[in-house]
């Protein structure tokens, strides 16, 4: 479990494909002696993955077939940068929301507009998500706790403060990009409770 608050910001410094369909990847990071612990869960770019080594500036991640075909991660490259947040611990502050890691799919940005003091950007989403944003409601992506700032046909907005766009992976991104979705877990068990009552209704009828 996750808050969706990024943490630090990691580098991919190998990449290393065990299979047709398998990757391992080595991502650098300061943390990596105090997080990397073997089989601790650190979300990547929102992605929840165990880490199988590591040292004291390192660690290692495996990429199932699953996760590949359901996130960017086979995009990923060597140099590229991940927004990186270890798991949460009893008692700790939930300064964004709950995050379980779990990619429900891909949106692609549209637009990234600056203004004065904060960035605005839209992002398209697949028809299968739309119901479970909400304006004003919350959404992660590439791990990032954010909140809709307002819903779209297509998709919806959302406002990087600074400190959100230079201290994550925001600013590297441009139009035409993907990133990982996670819709807001109060959404998914809302729409998941409607879907059974819907279909009781309908046997009974």
């Amino acid at each position: 479990m996750f808050a969706g608050i990024i943490q630090a910001v990691g580098t991919i410094d190998r990449l290393t494909w065990e299979s047709d369909s398998s990757l391992r990847l080595s991502i650098a990071t300061p943390h990596a002696a105090s997080w990397a612990k073997l089989g601790a869960s650190i979300a990547c770019n929102g992605v929840c993955l165990t880490v199988v080594a590591g040292d004291a500036g390192h660690f290692e991640v495996q990429l199932s077939p699953e996760t590949l075909a359901r996130t960017t991660a086979a995009n990923w490259q060597q140099g590229g940068r991940l927004n990186l947040e270890p798991s949460l611990k009893l008692g700790d502050t939930i300064d964004g929301h709950f995050v379980f890691g779990h990619v429900d799919g891909l949106l692609t940005i549209t637009e990234i507009t600056a203004q004065a003091d904060y960035w605005q950007m839209t992002l398209r989403a697949p028809p299968e998500l739309l119901p479970f944003f909400a304006e004003k409601g919350s959404v992660a992506l590439n791990g990032t706790s954010l909140t809709i700032n307002s819903l779209l046909p297509d998709g919806f907005q959302i406002m990087l403060i600074p400190h959100s766009w230079h201290h994550t992976t925001f600013c590297d991104l441009r139009v035409g990009d993907q990133v990982n979705c996670e819709v807001d877990m109060l959404a998914r068990y809302v729409a998941r409770q409607l879907a059974v009552g819907s279909t009781h209704s309908e046997k009974k009828s």
